[in-house]
């Protein structure tokens, strides 16, 4: 079985967020980029794959050189090989076609996409690809099993999990519960010697953009907190009503 698990290269949540060029562009000095934590999920799964039923596990991103560490610690995770589509992930409908590219050339069996990146959580990409490549999709995965040419899979719903099951090739949107957080791998030092060894091929995207940003802006900055003593029910009332406007 040939797996493709889809990386995306998001910053870490602690890092402060600014923009620049008129607030046009983000700025990533001294951000710390990581896996997409959906994606790390998908890629644990994959690796379970691997061990239990010698997968081949490839992962793929959409970025420029400086996503390549990232690339590097899925594979010393336990990734077989990595590629590189040397392009800027302007927007979903871009990720999506560049990626279907480098799916239809690989002739995969399964495709693990995070439902959604931490950067713009747009959620698009693997929605997109399926309806691309007319593949079947399960978003929102939770749970997943592959026997032979059938999968079996779980999403999540309002209210509980909806089960399926669908013939390969599949594309899913992972999250949290394809594996729990204790059951995500930690490079060891041999996984770390190792990558350096396996293969990164960089191609060139035949996808044009769509779309670019014009502008980003934060949100506004919390107002300040008013205190009410215990006994000023009345002036409670009368804020929640005329300024807070909530009753």
């Amino acid at each position: 079985m040939k797996i493709l698990v889809c990386i995306s290269h998001v910053p870490d949540t602690t890092s402060k967020i600014n923009f620049t060029n008129a607030d046009t562009e983000f700025d990533t000095n001294g951000v710390q980029f990581v896996i997409n934590p959906n994606d790390e999920f998908g890629l644990t799964r994959a690796i379970w794959f691997q061990e239990q039923q010698g997968a081949h596990i490839t992962v793929v991103n959409v970025g420029g050189p400086e996503t390549e560490p990232t690339l590097r610690k899925a594979l010393a995770i336990g990734a077989d090989e990595a590629i590189r589509v040397n392009a800027v992930p302007v927007d979903g409908y871009f990720v999506a076609n560049a990626l279907a590219n480098v799916i239809q050339n690989g002739a995969y069996d399964l495709i693990i996409a995070g439902k959604e990146s931490l950067d713009y959580n747009g959620g698009m990409v693997p929605g997109l690809l399926a309806g691309i490549l007319d593949y079947s999709f399960v978003n929102s995965c939770i749970e997943l099993t592959i026997d032979g040419n059938t999968a079996k899979a779980a999403r999540e719903i309002d209210g509980g999990k909806e089960f399926l099951t669908a013939s390969l090739p599949l594309i899913i949107g992972g999250q949290k519960g394809l594996v729990e957080e204790k059951d995500l791998r930690i490079p060891n030092m041999r996984g770390i010697m190792t990558a350096r060894t396996k293969t990164l091929t960089v191609i060139e995207a035949n996808a044009s953009a769509q779309s670019s940003s014009v502008q980003f802006e934060k949100p506004a900055a919390k107002s300040a907190v008013k205190l009410v003593a215990a006994d000023q029910l009345d002036e409670l009332i009368n804020l929640l009503h005329n300024e807070a406007k909530v009753i």
